[in-house]
């Protein structure tokens, strides 16, 4: 595959006018950081689209800092025609260039300048043409209803599809940026339009305001028949002067559904600007509805790119959508400081964007909207990270970049969610005023430049006059992978209570890791007292350590992880963790929460048997809050899915649920109710999937199935979605495609190409990834290779079906006898995650093999894939050794 794309590749480049494809010493390649002896200081970035065709044009000028003597320069550029290259040097003499495309699978270039330059600022002019990229990178072509869209991708190294320039986050500059663009289109960009002009027939230039310095991968813009809504202007106050003018921006004739988002965010930006104590530095805001998008969202300066569905809300949007679309909101507007005024110096440090995004989104989101419960979004994002940070294949949050493929791999759960955990475990050991000192001193050093985790923690250090201790403590959490496992012990000692401490690794049963490290964990515990409980903490930098529980009698209980605080598991005697769960009532949701976990890591590790996890866990099931409510279901659907063997196991399992579950689900009801909190609309979308689609109950599935009727039976010939609640839509549609077979498939795929709402051709996918018939199934499979199935939808169809080991296989087959159409689909931001989407969920040393053995030759092929390999392998190796050891009989116990 590879060999084919770099033979056209060269073959293009040798015919282009200005570009020659020199040999160039391997050795000699930055296959990493580019060179700092040639350092970009202005980019003037020009470019002509049409997304009607399938190839762009542009002019790029880009002045350099040549620091040293040189005869050449490294940069990027990855599918480009480069036609002319002009350098000019501080004298004004222009001479002509040559481009090299030196390692065109990575998309690094050199300019050949044709003689030894001496140390000077240089200009460098490159004329180019290029396709329209059809992977959701660089400067991509997407078609909503027919009507084509170009726009842009560049996170993480996908600029060098759009422009050639040094695609590195740690040069940052301003760019100067013009759209020469058909004159019946709309143009935007990351700053305001200041000029439009005529550009010949059917054409017209706009030019739109220099930016404040930018990486490569922020600048951002759009061309097509955008739909633009006026949002309301963010008023000036204490930490900006000018108003901020905000838009939404979507495709034609679905702006208008921008309303709410756009009402939600000047509050955000304010919330923002006033924990910062700096003001919104870009100018203007435009919130953009993408029509197809290879992420969720992008943080780009003044022009913030969203999934379609996260922005286009109507009053009966599911809840999950509004809830994500603040979320997500809250999150993009958060990289404004993190990302976009402070940028990470190079890509070891994503946390720093990423892990402070996500960090403060849960603060914004808990001050503007205390029932979404950020709080616990904090805590169970912490706990899936967990998961993957058990594994011997983890990644650090601060992870050494050897190549391209580690750069892709590095936007997962242990950048955002753990990184996040571990500032929110770090500002409760300081205090919340202290912190935020640190961060301001932060974002006030480094605004509009770049910053190393060395920088974050020397500001919050001096804030918190802390030293080396403390510094040492955090980057314990970046510069190692894993769970801290803490064990506690109640004891007593010379008339005191005192909880003994020891901590490791937590590793899984079967895993090959080693268990000796260390962490500096801030352990925080709640404890029984005669007048309700209290909480003490300690820094436990050793593999041993003790606390004194004053107040505590021999009978206390303990809570090891207070507030669920700590980015750490724990493990307690059984006669505790009994103790524990007996006093569920008392402890916090977040403590609920982190109880759960702990009995889902015991059972992991060997400790407890599925019999004492059914029971450890049944006193969370009554919980009024949602997020402790369904805690358990994950633990006990692996349960029911690999570990029972009989089918009065299976009965066993599916009976706990239905005790504990379905009288829930009934009393919700199947249909929203006027004036109901979104929680329980929340609630009831999950409580049906588990009930309907894991365990099967009839009385859900029948009526689930009287509304899928009720869609079938449409309108106008036409599936008609309104018939079903649109909370359950994607499950009714699910329950429907298994109970009513080819004819209901047969109506969603008509009617995908005929439904442009995100929501509902979300909905479809959904539905459509449940056929359980090997046919339909293998008929959806294909459909997921279909142009009239987006880029980025591709996964929802290939999501479910791997339930049973016969299911796992088809999936499997029809992966590998597709699996260049998929590659060649999905693009190589997608390579981390083609060995999970064909072999995820696998549970037998088998699968693990035939993974292995296929990918063995191929994950070269795919930056990122070998690390997806590795720890799709692990994980199902690591479920099929949990199988192994533990006994099914427990079940029935």
């Amino acid at each position: 595959m590879r060999a084919l794309v770099r033979s056209l590749l060269f073959t293009a480049l040798a015919a282009a006018g200005g570009a020659a494809l020199a040999a160039v010493p391997a050795d000699t390649l930055p296959h990493g950081k580019l060179p700092r002896w040639a350092i970009p200081e202005h980019y003037t970035l020009a470019f002509k689209v049409d997304p009607r065709q399938s190839d762009f044009s542009g002019t790029t000028t880009i002045r350099v800092k040549l620091v040293q003597a040189a005869d050449h320069l490294w940069l990027h550029g990855h599918d480009l025609k480069v036609s002319k290259v002009a350098i000019t040097d501080a004298a004004g003499r222009t001479r002509a260039g040559t481009y090299v495309a030196a390692a065109p699978a990575e998309g690094v270039a050199r300019i050949d300048f044709g003689t030894t330059l001496k140390p000077q600022e240089i200009t460098l002019t490159l004329d180019y043409e290029a396709p329209l990229n059809q992977q959701l990178q660089g400067l991509y072509k997407v078609s909503h209803k027919g009507q084509p869209y170009a726009m842009t991708q560049m996170e993480p190294i996908s600029a060098r599809y759009a422009f050639p320039g040094f695609d590195e986050p740690g040069f940052k500059t301003p760019f100067d940026i013009s759209l020469t663009i058909p004159a019946d289109q709309v143009g935007a960009a990351n700053t305001a339009q200041v000029k439009e002009t005529p550009a010949g027939a059917g054409w017209k230039t706009l030019t739109f305001a220099p930016t404040p310095p930018l990486p490569t991968y922020l600048v951002a813009f759009g061309v097509g028949p955008w739909d633009i809504q006026s949002g309301p202007t963010i008023a000036p106050n204490a930490h900006r002067r000018e108003p901020v003018p905000l838009r939404g921006i979507a495709a034609q004739g679905e702006a208008h559904r921008m309303q709410h988002v756009l009402g939600e965010t000047p509050a955000i930006i304010q919330t923002l600007e006033d924990y910062y104590a700096f003001g919104y530095p870009f100018g203007k805001l435009d919130l953009v509805a993408a029509p197809d998008f290879s992420a969720g969202a992008m943080e780009n300066p003044g022009f913030v790119t969203f999934r379609d569905w996260l922005l286009l809300l109507d009053p009966d949007s599911p809840a999950q959508y509004v809830r994500g679309s603040f979320n997500v909101t809250a999150h993009e507007l958060a990289h404004q400081w993190t990302g976009d005024t402070v940028t990470l110096a190079w890509w070891d440090d994503i946390w720093l964007n990423e892990a402070f995004a996500t960090w403060m989104q849960q603060k914004v989101t808990q001050k503007l909207h205390p029932e979404y419960r950020a709080d616990l979004d904090r805590v169970r994002g912490a706990e899936g990270a967990m998961n993957g940070d058990s594994l011997v294949s983890t990644r650090k949050i601060r992870q050494p970049i050897t190549g391209n493929g580690d750069i892709e791999t590095a936007f997962d759960g242990i950048t955002y969610q753990k990184g996040a955990a571990v500032l929110g475990m770090f500002e409760g050991y300081v205090g919340e005023a202290t912190f935020q000192q640190g961060m301001r001193a932060y974002i006030q050093q480094h605004k509009f430049g770049n910053a190393t985790a060395d920088d974050l923690i020397d500001a919050i250090a001096a804030a918190a006059g802390k030293g080396a201790d403390f510094k040492h403590a955090f980057s314990s959490f970046l510069d190692q992978p894993g769970v801290p496992y803490v064990r506690t012990r109640l004891t007593q000692q010379d008339g005191q209570t005192v909880l003994e401490l020891k901590q490791s690794r937590y590793l899984p049963v079967g895993s090959k890791g080693d268990t000796h490290h260390v962490w500096g964990v801030p352990v925080c515990v709640r404890y029984g007292v005669a007048a309700g409980s209290k909480v003490s903490c300690e820094l436990l930098d050793k593999a041993e350590g003790r606390m004194v529980l004053a107040g505590a009698d021999a009978h206390t209980w303990v809570m090891p992880n207070a507030n669920a605080s700590g980015y750490y598991r724990f493990a307690m005697p059984k006669e505790e963790l009994a103790a524990l769960g007996q006093r569920i009532g008392q402890l916090a949701d977040a403590e609920q929460l982190a109880y759960a976990d702990a009995v889902d890591a015991a059972f992991r590790h060997g400790d407890l048997d599925a019999g004492d996890v059914l029971a450890a866990l049944a006193p969370l099931t009554a919980a009024q809050t949602r997020e402790v409510a369904v805690a358990p279901l994950g633990t006990v659907e692996w349960i029911h899915r690999h570990l029972a063997q009989t089918a009065a196991q299976r009965a066993r399992v599916a009976g706990w649920v239905k005790e504990h579950y379905l009288p829930r689900l009934t009393a919700l009801g199947y249909a929203r109710k006027p004036g109901e909190a979104d929680g329980d609309a929340l609630l009831r979308a999950t409580l049906a999937e588990t009930l309907a689609l894991d365990y099967e109950l009839p009385e859900v599935r029948a009526a689930l199935l009287r509304q899928g009727d009720a869609v079938l039976a449409g309108k106008d010939g036409r599936p008609d979605f309104a018939a079903a609640d649109p909370d359950l839509l994607g499950v009714v549609l699910g329950v429907t495609v298994q109970e009513r077979g080819k004819p209901a498939v047969d109506a969603l795929i008509a009617a995908l190409p005929q439904t442009s709402d995100p929501a509902m051709r979300n909905a479809i996918l959904a539905g459509l990834s449940y056929a359980r018939d090997p046919a339909l199934a293998a008929r959806v499979r294909d459909l997921a290779l279909d142009k009239q199935v987006k880029v980025g939808e591709m996964a929802a169809l290939l999501r479910n079906g791997r339930d049973t080991p016969a299911e796992r296989d088809a999936l499997w087959q029809w992966s590998v006898n597709n699996y260049d159409r998929i590659l060649a689909r999905t693009g190589s931001f997608a390579g981390g995650r083609l060995p999970a989407l064909m072999g995820g969920g696998g549970c037998s040393q088998a699968e693990a093999e035939r993974l292995q053995a296929f990918f063995a030759t191929r994950a070269k092929d795919a930056p990122g894939a070998e690390r997806g390999l590795a720890q799709t392998t692990e994980a199902t190796q690591l479920c099929a050794a949990l199988k192994a050891s533990q006994d099914p009989a427990a079940i029935l116990r």
